[in-house]
């Protein structure tokens, strides 16, 4: 039996969806939202998605806060965050699949250079464009954590010549990995197509800019399916309009919605796809947020708590 109710964090999030399932898997949960007029002396558990500062520190009895997404920077920069109330991220499998999907469709797309027979065929030219094979390719993982190794796992298979970066030191067989500040220029020496699967935290925020890309070949491409603060936009529009980057994907932005006015939505060397690279799945999420409520009744800690002092 559930200890107090569940509280739905932000006002005016469409949950139903996803109490649905809940409701299902847990039928004596007392589900509310901030609509309810929730009271917050008896709200234990938290769903949450870029609640506004302060909200959550108004729950006094609070246990447990459930982060519905991969990225967590919003909760943690929160001044005001009970840092004694456990935050748990998502850890799921079907959030894996769908990042893997993505990066495996533009690394494919920037290798094979559809950007550019598509071009061709806007034009009505017939013209073979003769690509590397992949041997000869040089991916890069920037955040080699469990999406960043679920990457490389799918395109071992393709023959890419592998590497990761982490802040910590990983070791996983046939990629090269670098970590820390003494390993990132070497990294990106050797990146042909750069992926960034990065949490974003103060040390990773705006860690795509001039200095990145220019420490990247000629040529490269990058991938950006992370976090929108991790990306200088006009540094990437500046590398790209210079030649010395030859096209990008990006599927996170600084402000999102990407406003009509950005020059990102028209340039010719993007690909903009509208935060869609990997989303929730609501029944897998909420089997999550059930087991682990099922396991603080019976007195076992939460899992894939986030480390606060490192930011994710």
């Amino acid at each position: 039996m559930p200890k107090g109710a569940l509280l739905f964090q932000p006002s005016g999030y469409p949950h139903e969806i996803w109490s649905n399932h809940l409701r299902r898997l847990l039928p004596d949960l007392d589900i509310r939202t901030a609509e309810d007029g929730a009271r917050a002396n008896d709200i234990a558990y938290c769903v949450a998605w870029k609640p506004k500062p302060g909200a959550l520190s108004a729950l006094k009895n609070l246990a447990v806060v459930f982060s519905m997404g991969a990225g967590v920077d919003s909760i943690v920069a929160d001044p005001t965050y009970p840092k004694h109330v456990p935050l748990s991220r998502v850890v799921d499998p079907t959030l894996s699949q769908g990042m893997t999907e993505y990066v495996v469709l533009n690394v494919l797309y920037w290798h094979r250079r559809q950007h550019d027979l598509t071009a061709l065929q806007n034009a009505k030219k017939w013209r073979q464009i003769v690509t590397p094979r992949a041997e000869y390719i040089r991916v890069g993982i920037l955040g080699f954590g469990v999406l960043g190794q679920a990457a490389a796992f799918a395109l071992k298979p393709l023959n890419y010549q592998l590497s990761g970066w982490s802040a910590s030191p990983k070791s996983v067989e046939g990629v090269r990995t670098f970590h820390g500040d003494a390993g990132l220029q070497a990294f990106l020496s050797e990146t042909d197509i750069l992926v960034c699967l990065l949490p974003l935290t103060p040390a990773t925020r705006g860690i795509l800019n001039a200095r990145t890309f220019a420490s990247l070949p000629t040529g490269a491409c990058v991938i950006n399916c992370a976090r929108g603060g991790h990306l200088i936009e006009d540094d990437m529009v500046a590398a790209l309009d210079s030649n010395h980057l030859r096209g990008a994907t990006l599927d996170v932005f600084q402000i999102e919605p990407l406003p009509e006015a950005s020059p990102l939505w028209t340039h010719p060397k993007i690909i903009v796809t509208p935060h869609a690279a990997a989303v929730t799945d609501p029944a897998s999420f909420m089997g999550h947020v059930v087991r682990t409520i099922q396991r603080m009744d019976e007195g076992l800690p939460p899992e894939n708590l986030v480390d606060f002092a490192r930011g994710y």
